[in-house]
């Protein structure tokens, strides 16, 4: 397996994350990216520190209860308790979903949510531990703002944080490699999966391989571009349930493995 392959607990939401870091140490994958649902219950952190896999990613839903525009700041105290958590799995990345923007604008929404993450910000900073924000699906904008690679960029430049690039969400977007290289000087994370043609539910991930997003090319762009972090393979929906995640997330694993390879990385 490539060393800078890394596997979605998402997939895996059913089962425990021992289970979950369990199956990625089976089938040797050496990073995983953890959800706060599941990482802030109790005891999970010392579970997830023990698993002997590397946690390269937190992925944490900000402010979604109620949103961006009417929280009044638990937001910022939630993701202050995840920098703590982050710090004690060796200060792995957050990445965000902002929280929706009620009745505000982008423009009004996206100053809000640089207002309530502002402290969390200076405090990650002095942790060592990098603040991300993923462009992700307009089907999530009750709980997110940035949907397409652009405006991700320009949402994390205004907040003094780093992007995490979805590659599911942005794929089909025009100037994608420009994008990429735009992207890069604040990228900490890239996520694959892919897309069959005609798959209309939401979410509607595919193993890589199985559908048409050319991620050869996207990852050749990246590393063009001078990443050198993971790349986190996130599988959810249908097919993967249908598939089991067990299987399904192997076949991704060495999949992206092999394309890595191919390229050189």
């Amino acid at each position: 397996m490539h060393p800078r392959v890394g596997l979605h607990q998402v997939a895996f939401l059913r089962e425990s994350t021992t289970a979950f870091l369990r199956h990625c140490l089976d089938i040797g994958v050496q990073h995983a990216t953890l959800v706060t649902p599941i990482l802030m219950q109790k005891g999970a952190v010392a579970e997830a520190a023990g698993a002997g896999v590397s946690i390269t990613g937190i992925n944490h839903p900000f402010a979604v209860q109620p949103d961006l525009e009417h929280d009044d700041l638990r937001a910022t105290q939630a993701l202050n308790d995840v920098i703590d958590a982050a710090v004690a799995l060796g200060k792995p990345d957050i990445y965000l979903l902002t929280g929706g923007r009620g009745t505000l604008s982008w423009e009004r929404a996206a100053r809000r949510f640089g207002e309530l993450i502002a402290p969390c910000t200076a405090r990650a900073d002095t942790e060592g531990v990098r603040l991300l924000v993923e462009n992700a699906s307009a089907f999530n904008a009750d709980i997110h703002i940035t949907h397409t690679l652009a405006d991700t960029i320009t949402l994390a430049s205004g907040a003094g944080i780093g992007v995490c690039v979805d590659v599911h969400a942005c794929w089909a977007e025009a100037g994608l490699s420009d994008l990429i290289h735009r992207a890069m000087p604040l990228t900490g994370l890239i996520q694959v999966s892919d897309y069959v043609l005609g798959d209309r539910c939401a979410p509607c991930r595919a193993v890589p391989g199985d559908g048409v997003i050319p991620l050869h090319r996207i990852i050749g762009d990246a590393l063009d571009a001078g990443y050198t972090g993971v790349f986190d393979i996130e599988l959810v929906g249908p097919r993967i349930d249908e598939e089991g995640p067990r299987v399904a997330t192997a076949r991704a694993a060495h999949r992206v493995s092999d394309i890595l390879t191919e390229l050189g990385a």
